[in-house]
């Protein structure tokens, strides 16, 4: 995970020739991501949301039903894990656009 690549072998997975030099050569750095795929972009937008529906409407991460559980002449109260009618959120708008994991470039170095 090192820097240890020189900049004109590594890899510019959005330019047509994959190199640096060869995608910033005007010096316009606007254009490296049109190059070859116009609709690449370096930014996440949306994003799978890990919240679920249930039949009353409620969003949460996890459902409970408590039930009562009578054992040795006892009465016990038992969370129970609902599974079943579930209806997952779907994809959500970011509030911020986030920077992909995959971006192959150093933002900042210490």
């Amino acid at each position: 995970m090192g820097g240890s690549g020189s900049k004109s072998r590594g890899y510019w997975p959005f330019s047509g020739s994959g190199t640096v030099e060869d995608a910033t050569k005007d010096g316009n750095e606007q254009s490296v991501t049109r190059l070859r795929f116009p609709s690449a972009t370096p930014f996440v937008f949306t994003r799978r949301s890990s919240l679920y529906l249930d039949e009353d409407g409620d969003l949460a991460h996890e459902f409970y039903e408590e039930t009562i559980v009578t054992k040795n002449g006892r009465k016990r109260a038992k969370l129970k894990r609902i599974q079943k009618n579930l209806i997952p959120q779907g994809m959500i708008k970011l509030e911020h656009p986030s920077i992909h994991v995959d971006f192959p470039i150093v933002l900042c170095e210490v």
